[in-house]
């Protein structure tokens, strides 16, 4: 079974612009009917599963591009394809050690507010 861009779009939870705009960047290489239209399988789902978890965790479109290029090849490339997700993957670390100091920080000043709310100050 296949799907249309607009059923496909719904499944993976994202637009029919960003669908055409992996495309277009050679991310996502769709089969298309006797029509001309695009038809989405399952496997096409999930790839476009992998290529949003890279985008929301911040993988630059070039590494995206480079990553989606070795997996179109054969299975002979899987250690540079290791080697970039390794590479991303300290990356998503950084961000998020980043992410919970900033947390902190917030939670910080909002306990100190209730504190003023609380006792205020003279």
């Amino acid at each position: 079974m296949t799907l249309s861009i607009g059923d496909a779009a719904v499944q993976a939870g994202i637009s029919i612009h960003t669908l055409h705009y992996y495309e277009r960047e050679g991310l996502l290489q769709i089969e298309r009917s006797s029509s001309g239209h695009r038809r989405y399988s399952s496997g096409d789902l999930e790839w476009i599963g992998i290529l949003t978890c890279l985008r929301e965790t911040g993988m630059p479109i070039r590494t995206m591009r480079e990553f989606a290029r070795l997996v179109q090849q054969d299975s002979s490339n899987i250690p540079q394809r290791i080697e970039i997700l390794k590479t991303h993957r300290l990356e998503v670390l950084a961000h998020l050690k980043s992410l919970q100091h900033n947390l902190e920080h917030v939670e910080y000043k909002i306990d100190y507010y209730e504190k003023v709310l609380v006792q205020p100050m003279d």
